[in-house]
């Protein structure tokens, strides 16, 4: 179970995935005391490099991430976390998934409908 850390001060990449539809949800990122947390708690729990702290995805607001599997890159370096997203989105802006944005010639279009208000859930 030994990643490596080494590369990106003490973090590996974990990119979140739908379990069933294979969607990329969010990419976070994981220190050893998170990626422990993950696997003893099966809910996705992640470093927060703006705040210096753990934080377990929906602790404010109840969107929690079930783990179904974990995968991991041959350099031990980098995660793929399948999960069950308890709640209409994952996103904190009130998306399904963090990418929610697509490139249409020179620039971003939104490719889904928000989910939910962010401000309801986590407060103005």
């Amino acid at each position: 179970m030994q990643l490596d850390y080494s590369k990106l001060d003490g973090l590996v990449p974990a990119v979140i995935q739908d379990h069933l539809s294979g969607r990329v949800l969010m990419v976070g990122f994981m220190n050893e005391p998170a990626f422990l947390k993950t696997v003893e708690t099966g809910y996705a729990t992640f470093y927060s490099r703006s705040r210096n702290k753990l934080w377990m995805k929906g602790e404010t607001s109840g969107h929690r991430l079930v783990v179904k599997e974990i995968l991991v890159d041959c350099d031990q370096d980098s995660v793929v976390i399948k999960v069950e997203a308890l709640g209409p989105g994952v996103c904190h802006t009130g998306y399904e998934s963090c990418f929610h944005r697509k490139l249409v010639g020179q620039s971003w279009a939104l490719n889904e409908e928000r989910k939910f208000d962010p401000e309801t859930v986590y407060g103005g």
